[in-house]
């Protein structure tokens, strides 16, 4: 097992993202029948809409945060903390840069942003006045996501968890405090920047207990780590634009084709599916760091044990993960009515059933694409995001086009066939690569047995 093969913090690692991905399944459960309670489906959609230019507003982080992980986890694996104090600091310069740009663009062009999703007069104006406070919360965020990512490079991956976890648990406190006050779409907002500021202040404090680490010291900044940084998170930011267009491009042709009431039932649909999808990976994430950490002194016996961790995570993945998508997609309309009661829609239990088969495509290829962030393989990785945003935007406006309408399971139908593709894609990228490593192995032991003869 496992258990036998890890490290010890590496198996806390893996059972801390299974705890906090139960408690944040939770936290969801409890969040969409309140939000759906005080607002209602339309005013929950403007939110949503909200989120969808949040979402937007993330690939100014650069893909800055798995940059940080992956290279603070390779400076730990060699000791050497203040060239990972170095990466830390040039990370936040970067995205202090970054997050000014953005908030500058969502500034200027706030009206054509609005304008995109057709919403009614009032639901554009509730947009309009919100959006600013959304993009200062985007910049903020960034810087949030970085500090957490340190505490994984640091292989605490657990209380970058734990951390993660209470911010949820803050927001949905508070959201519930202000919407009994009759605060509105206001109090999601407040509850979110309330969350981020309780990750900030808690993943910084733990990163000062783990080591001597003065974030800001200008001595800090070294050309070479923006270079490393920009370098790899370039890969993993092509990727986040891809995959961006996934749930944003079909929330913005839903409210366009299907209405904005449309929105929510695809949110429950596409975010339940894919906490069920984390449920079953959550371990499996700490993997990246660990491979990373591994591959900082690449000797034969470190690259047996990545592939081993490898080939035993797909098996932990097909032993849980099957049975429980088995229970979900049969049960869906019961758990539904039970969860949501008087708040239960007839089309919620296709689309739900839709969205599990694609997650549990998606959820095969986990730990072939750890292998490859690890490894540093971004290309590959890219390539995936590549395949899955352009197959969900071709059919989605082929739907479209054909007809000259769109419905909620023929958008859902899209995202299952762009993750099956892109799944398969991956894994063949993961095994190539696994067996170049065991190729090179072999023929390396083979010049030594010549040179020893």
């Amino acid at each position: 097992m496992l258990r036998r093969l890890l490290s010890s913090q590496l198996r806390i690692n893996m059972v801390s993202g299974v705890a906090v991905t139960l408690v944040n399944i939770a936290v969801l459960a409890v969040a969409y029948p309140m939000y759906l309670h005080f607002l209602g489906y339309e005013q929950y959609g403007v939110w949503l809409v909200l989120s969808t230019v949040l979402t937007f507003a993330q690939l100014g982080n650069l893909g800055i945060g798995q940059a940080v992980m992956k290279l603070v986890a390779e400076e730990y694996g060699r000791h050497d903390l203040e060239a990972a104090q170095q990466y830390m600091t040039s990370a936040l310069v970067i995205l202090a840069a970054s997050g000014a740009v953005v908030l500058a663009l969502i500034v200027l062009f706030q009206g054509p942003i609005v304008a995109l999703f057709k919403l009614s007069e009032e639901n554009a104006r509730t947009v309009s006045w919100m959006l600013p406070y959304m993009a200062c919360l985007s910049i903020y965020v960034f810087i949030v996501q970085a500090l957490n990512a340190t505490l994984s490079g640091f292989g605490r991956m657990d209380l970058a968890n734990y951390a993660q976890t209470g911010g949820r648990l803050v927001a949905i406190v508070i959201a519930a405090v202000l919407l009994s006050l009759g605060a509105g779409i206001k109090a999601l907002l407040i509850a979110s920047a309330a969350s981020d500021l309780f990750i900030h202040a808690l993943s910084l404090t733990l990163i000062r207990r783990m080591a001597p680490i003065r974030i800001l010291r200008t001595g800090n900044l070294r050309l070479t780590r923006m270079k490393r940084l920009l370098g790899f998170g370039s890969g993993v930011l092509g990727g986040s634009l891809l995959s961006m267009l996934l749930s944003p491009f079909n929330k913005l042709m839903l409210s366009r084709y299907a209405g904005v009431a449309s929105i929510p039932v695809y949110e429950i649909a596409y975010t339940g599916s894919m906490q069920i999808r984390a449920l079953a990976e959550a371990g499996i994430r700490a993997l990246m760091p660990e491979v990373s950490r591994i591959g900082a002194n690449m000797t034969e016996q470190a690259r047996d044990r990545i592939r081993e961790i490898n080939r035993r995570s797909v098996g932990l993945i097909l032993r849980f993960a099957l049975p429980l998508y088995g229970v979900l997609i049969l049960a869906a309309p019961l758990l539904l009515r039970i969860w949501l009661g008087s708040r239960f829609t007839e089309n919620l239990p296709l689309a739900l059933r839709i969205a599990l088969v694609g997650s549990l495509l998606s959820l095969a290829c986990v730990p072939a694409y750890c292998l490859l962030l690890g490894l540093g393989r971004v290309r590959h990785c890219f390539l995936g995001y590549a395949i899955l945003s352009g197959v969900n935007v071709l059919l989605v406006l082929a739907f479209a086009w054909t007809d000259g309408n769109l419905s909620l399971p023929e958008v859902l139908a899209s995202v299952l066939i762009a993750t099956g593709i892109s799944s398969a894609y991956i894994i063949f990228q993961s095994r190539y690569i696994t067996g170049s490593i065991v190729r090179s192995n072999d023929s390396a032991r083979s010049c030594a047995w010549e040179t020893c003869s």
